[in-house]
């Protein structure tokens, strides 16, 4: 098989099966509703087996597909990008996948999901001989709630520690009131520079929601933030409920001593993902 075959397929896995950790998620959640909010996860569900059972996409919005890939030196990265943006145009021909790259300029629809940095690729070497590739399709509803913050926060009373980090993703799940299609994934990215806590804060997306942080610290403070978005009762879909968030992740960098941002990636439901090793 050609690698741009294996990357098409990789496209269909993950716009048509929801990755067995956050399904697992939703079935505990839904252990734990009533009413209204139980019957939203059961449609949730009910919608993840029909799209596995068609091979049809979960969601009208198929997102817009973010790599992370690891490239060993060996490798050429121009001939890896021409791969991708070919079984992108691809993908979205067969599978299907919603045309969603669109000109900033002419308003025009590319048709293909392909154009000026779309598909998102990050890259980083590795001395590995395996080619590992991360796909995200990353829906813009949720994209859209997404917050960065610079701290200190005077209105958040958020100062440049773990408290402030914890009032910020507060602060940002309050102010989506269930746009973006809850319950959410939250990652989160902590650092010096806004460009590398937006990248840092989307790749915790790609982390399983039941593995544990290797720094302790992390890891409570991930476990009370979920405790704490939850008791917002904002719930699936906004409609109120126990269930807001299903899972935080926060990445952390060194920072320079000026600079302390944290961005916090809001990702829907539907946290599509998976990897391909090659």
């Amino acid at each position: 098989m050609k690698l741009r075959d294996a990357l098409v397929d990789l496209y269909r896995k993950v716009a048509t099966s929801l990755p067995p950790d956050v399904e697992a998620a939703l079935r505990s959640a839904y252990k734990k509703e009533s009413s209204t909010a139980r019957s939203i996860l059961s449609v949730l569900l009910e919608n993840v087996w029909i799209a596995r059972k068609t091979g049809r996409p979960l969601c009208q919005d198929t997102g817009v597909p973010v790599f992370f890939v690891k490239v060993p030196l060996s490798v050429s990265r121009q001939e890896l990008r021409d791969t991708i943006v070919k079984a992108t145009r691809i993908a979205t021909r067969e599978i299907p996948l919603r045309p969603n790259a669109v000109d900033i300029i002419t308003g025009k629809n590319s048709g293909n999901n392909t154009g000026i940095g779309f598909p998102v690729m990050y890259f980083e070497e590795t001395k590995r001989g395996r080619l590992i590739i991360d796909l995200m399709l990353k829906g813009a509803g949720s994209e859209n709630v997404g917050q960065l913050y610079g701290l200190p926060h005077a209105e958040l009373k958020a100062e440049r520690d773990l408290e402030g980090i914890r009032r910020c993703v507060l602060d940002a799940v309050y102010k989506a009131q269930g746009k973006g299609c809850p319950p959410y994934i939250i990652g989160v990215g902590v650092g010096g520079a806004k460009d590398q806590v937006s990248r840092l804060s989307k790749e915790q997306l790609l982390r399983s929601l039941q593995d544990r942080n290797k720094n302790e610290v992390l890891a409570r403070l991930e476990r009370k933030i979920m405790h704490d978005c939850n008791k917002l009762g904002i719930g699936p879909l906004g409609l109120y409920g126990k269930t807001t968030v299903i899972g935080v992740k926060v990445g952390v960098n060194h920072r320079h001593p000026a600079s302390y941002f944290v961005d916090v990636s809001v990702c829907c439901w539907a946290d599509r993902k998976a990897r391909l090793t090659w």
